[in-house]
């Protein structure tokens, strides 16, 4: 991720209310089994949520993000933690991960720093045309996964996957649109792409949510 744009998109994303809250994030914070005592990793910690509800439960919690206006603990990519092997009871990153690089490093590296368990959210991939509209809107895009890429990725980084969830995100497109800051043929190219997905100004986003235990 270029960490200048997201610094220039950090206030966006901490004021940004589908990031800020939802079930998918409730269920985040469960699965890392917050408690006083309890050391946990928020990887690309953009608006700080993760970490938020996490110390909030009682849990130590490090943040890392590449972009600096993120105002992380450290600043890092994901493919590359700059902590020690099982640093942390768990590692945690939500809606993210569609933008590394390379995402089995990323997911290999959070394993490695994580002494038990990681729990990764993110959207997962609908169809070309829909990695299109978001690539358009956000360069920053790589690509949205399937749940059996996930299930791969969790294999390769050894980790033993002991559960999983999938749901449906409600998502404004204008506010989206509008957080990146794409311009006006872009955002009327990026909604043709996304065609009948968009209802009401509104659209969903299929998300899994996906926890892992390290063998």
């Amino acid at each position: 991720m270029n960490g200048d744009v997201w610094s220039e998109r950090a206030e966006a994303y901490r004021t940004s209310a589908i990031h800020s809250s939802g079930e998918d994030l409730d269920l985040v914070v469960a699965w890392c089994e917050p408690a006083e005592g309890v050391t946990v990793l928020d990887v690309a910690t953009g608006g700080g949520h993760v970490a938020r509800r996490l110390r909030e439960e009682g849990a130590t919690v490090v943040t890392v993000d590449p972009a600096p206006g993120m105002q992380a603990d450290t600043t890092a990519p994901a493919e590359a933690l700059p902590f020690a092997d099982g640093s942390f009871d768990a590692v945690a990153c939500r809606v993210a991960a569609h933008h590394f690089a390379d995402v089995l490093t990323a997911v290999k590296e959070m394993a490695r720093v994580a002494r038990d368990r990681v729990v990764i959210c993110d959207n997962t991939f609908v169809s070309e045309s829909s990695e299109e509209a978001d690539r358009l809107r956000d360069p920053s895009h790589v690509r949205n996964y399937s749940a059996p890429e996930w299930h791969s990725f969790f294999e390769l980084a050894g980790l033993d996957l002991v559960d999983e969830a999938f749901m449906e995100r409600p998502l404004e497109v204008q506010p989206w649109l509008d957080r990146t800051g794409t311009s006006p043929a872009d955002q009327a190219r990026v909604r043709e792409l996304l065609g009948d997905r968009i209802r009401d100004g509104w659209m969903s986003l299929p998300t899994l949510v996906i926890k892992g235990v390290k063998r």
